[in-house]
């Protein structure tokens, strides 16, 4: 890093005359916004996240669960808003969760309700949306739907075969020798580290996208909306963001109609690359082949018919 300073300062006014151009003036303007308004909610979200990793055991949620395995999928989901956080945060949660007891229904609609529903999220999501405040619900409606769905379809198709030994091996949690501090500063430097990694990723395809595609391939997607809504609901999978910094993203990405950004923030904290390596290494690969393709499908018709309803299919 040192050497890279010093030959930029060497050869600096050879680098202006290559750099300074219109479309990285541009471009490095899209990205330095994204990250500078995201940041904070990343920031708070992570250590929210990691006091209550700390200090809420997960056993909590466990007692305040119904018996009734179709009545504590929607509570459990309505329990993601206590969890602020990335959605890296909610697989190990969700594992925990399983081997403490927690019918695994009400476990993954945890797991998809958390990252999603969380008031970071909707706040972050009201602040890159100011001009469409029904935004937020709209999202919120929109994941809550996809995770409680989610959960009554395994509370009625899922079989515990298909979840690994370990996913459902009984343990408490401990905090061991370095108490509850170490685990928080452990929980909120790993969610920031990964989370600002995929920050960083967001913008830079962000600034891309802005530079890049040509504004009338956007104003082809708004004009075809069925195309529209599954190229961002792929482009939802494919980039992975954090779920407290792509409302940023998505809201810099002009010419698209509200749909099909809703359905880019509804899929993306419910299933993506970076969710489905997680949920494989926790629960299976078994699960993860089964779990992850109807967790697509049902993202994005929850998301199409909040939006509709909230939205007018705008």
């Amino acid at each position: 890093m040192c050497g890279l300073l010093v030959l930029a300062v060497i050869f600096q006014p050879q680098l202006t005359a290559v750099l300074d151009v219109p479309a990285l003036r541009t471009g490095s303007t899209v990205f330095v916004a994204v990250c500078v308004q995201a940041m904070p909610f990343l920031v708070l979200g992570v250590l929210v996240s990691g006091l209550i990793a700390a200090f809420v055991p997960p056993r909590v949620l466990r007692r305040v669960l119904p018996a009734n395995r179709g009545a504590a999928v929607p509570v459990a989901g309505l329990a993601g808003v206590a969890l602020p956080g990335c959605e890296c945060a909610s697989v190990p949660v969700a594992r925990r969760l399983m081997q403490q007891g927690v019918t695994p229904a009400a476990a993954l609609a945890f797991l998809l309700a958390a990252p999603a529903v969380n008031p970071v999220v909707l706040v972050s999501t009201a602040v890159a949306f100011p001009a469409d405040p029904w935004m937020v619900p709209a999202r919120f409606l929109g994941s809550l739907l996809t995770a409680c769905v989610m959960g009554w379809l395994w509370a009625r198709l899922g079989r515990a075969e298909w979840l690994a030994e370990r996913a459902l091996r009984r343990t408490e949690a401990h905090h061991g020798e370095g108490g509850r501090w170490s685990v928080f500063a452990e929980s909120a430097r790993h969610d920031l580290v990964e989370a600002g990694g995929f920050l960083v990723l967001g913008g830079l395809t962000s600034a891309v996208f802005n530079v890049l595609v040509p504004a009338e391939w956007l104003e082809t997607l708004g004009g075809q909306l069925l195309l529209g809504v599954l190229v961002m609901a792929v482009l939802a999978v494919v980039l992975a963001l954090c779920s407290e910094a792509d409302a940023f993203v998505v809201a810099s990405m002009p010419g698209l109609p509200l749909l099909p950004k809703l359905v880019f923030l509804v899929v993306g904290p419910a299933v993506d690359l970076k969710l489905i390596a997680l949920q494989s290494g926790a629960f299976g690969r078994r699960f993860a082949a089964r779990f992850a393709p109807a967790t697509f499908l049902v993202a994005i018709g929850c998301a199409c018919a909040v939006g509709a309803a909230l939205l007018g299919g705008a």
